[in-house]
């Protein structure tokens, strides 16, 4: 195989970038022959921007085409499960954009198709192609600042109007989105949390619904975590405050790092200070260390360089910087935070999958979706700064 034949599911304003930055050929090996929506106006749409791209109603239809060997799934997120366990029974590779799924019992369902499948698995976390983020990873997970003790995040630029929210039938409801900031705009931030510092052992969520907008879901959240080794993490996330403020602070033994306003300030200790404590014998002694400084030179690859390296997985054998299988951790710390919130105490991970399926079955009984609102009518085939990393 010297080039992956690919359909994209979903054609709003996830799918429709996708599907246009693939047909213009950004991504070497990567071409467009099916795109499917079940919105009319968007298939119409979908025609006249696409010669020689077949237009599906439904993604089983695409499925059956046999026209792909790959498949973008750009759809609300409940679906994102169902679509991906069908395309890996019918041997298709899939990537999905985020998150991976709504809870984590259904998340389970697909990374076992996949497994069985044997096919290239993806998930669209484009924020980890940001240099400074890959830097912190590498750092912490090489120990070169010793173990954790502390990552505090505050990442409250998500911010969003209510127009936002009214734009889709589907949105800011537990029955058709499955929850709120936490699930929507920072499963990024989740992830590269889990990436850098590794999954906590327990979390307390606070969850605050429609504290800013009119919506039946969280638009504001705090999570307190607590990992095995004792360390602990602050996770603040709203998409109500303006302006908001993008800063990673991460505390070990051996230093600190802090991310913010495009650059990341790393302090090195000359010493480890677990050992400088309780051998040094001044009352008030500061340890010596040196600052390193790196500016943010390279702008990420984001969308485009997860689709090639999804593409590059597929014909070379390239390693995933997003694999599938990763889309569960992020789920993990949500899903523990929404239980938490709700049932007013601590939540393990990995979560409880059926007692949070049932609770959430509770919430999306009571659903109700926006009446008399388009349903998403938005695909202007354009990737929005929105989705990179702002600082």
């Amino acid at each position: 195989m010297d080039k992956v034949r690919v359909g994209v599911i979903g054609f709003g304003n996830m799918g429709s970038a996708h599907a246009k930055h693939i047909y213009d050929g950004l991504i070497d090996g990567l071409e467009l022959v099916a795109v499917c929506d079940t919105d009319e106006s968007k298939r119409e749409k979908a025609r006249l921007s696409f010669e020689n791209v077949e237009i599906f109603e439904t993604y089983k239809a695409l499925l059956d085409s046999g026209l792909t060997d790959a498949i973008i799934i750009a759809t609300p997120h409940y679906f994102h499960c169902p679509i991906a366990i069908d395309a890996f029974n019918k041997g298709q590779h899939v990537l999905s954009e985020k998150p991976a799924g709504v809870y984590t019992k259904q998340i389970k369902q697909m990374n076992e198709a996949a497994k069985k499948s044997g096919k290239v698995f993806a998930v669209m976390f484009n924020q980890r192609t940001n240099m400074l983020f890959k830097k912190a990873h590498d750092i912490m997970q090489n120990k070169e600042l010793g173990e954790l003790k502390r990552m505090v995040w505050i990442i409250t630029n998500w911010y969003r109007t209510q127009h936002y929210y009214d734009s889709g039938s589907w949105r800011a409801t537990w029955a058709g989105e499955g929850g709120g900031v936490l699930l929507n705009q920072a499963p990024h931030n989740l992830d590269i949390w889990q990436w850098i510092c590794g999954l906590p052992k327990r979390v307390r969520g606070f969850c605050s619904v429609a504290k800013y907008h009119h919506i039946e879901v969280e638009d504001d959240a705090t999570v307190y975590a607590e990992y095995e080794n004792g360390a602990t993490g602050i996770f603040i996330t709203s998409t109500g405050e303006a302006p908001g403020t993008n800063r990673l602070e991460i505390s070990a033994t051996k230093g600190k790092l802090v991310i913010e306003n495009g650059k990341m300030t790393i302090t090195r200790l000359i010493t480890d200070e677990r050992d400088f404590c309780f051998n040094s014998e001044d009352d008030f002694a500061k340890i010596p260390s040196e600052v390193e400084i790196i500016e943010q030179t390279e702008k990420e690859s984001a969308h485009i360089g997860i689709l090639q390296n999804f593409t590059n997985a597929i014909l070379h054998g390239e390693a995933l910087i997003s694999p599938g299988f990763d889309g569960i951790n992020e789920v993990q710390i949500s899903n523990a935070a929404y239980l938490s919130s709700w049932k007013d105490k601590w939540v393990e991970l990995p979560v409880n999958d059926n007692e949070y399926f049932r609770e959430l079955k509770k919430k999306s009984k009571h659903s109700k979706t926006h009446e008399g609102l388009q349903n998403d009518k938005s695909a202007d085939m354009k990737y929005s700064e929105r989705w990179s990393v702002r600082w």
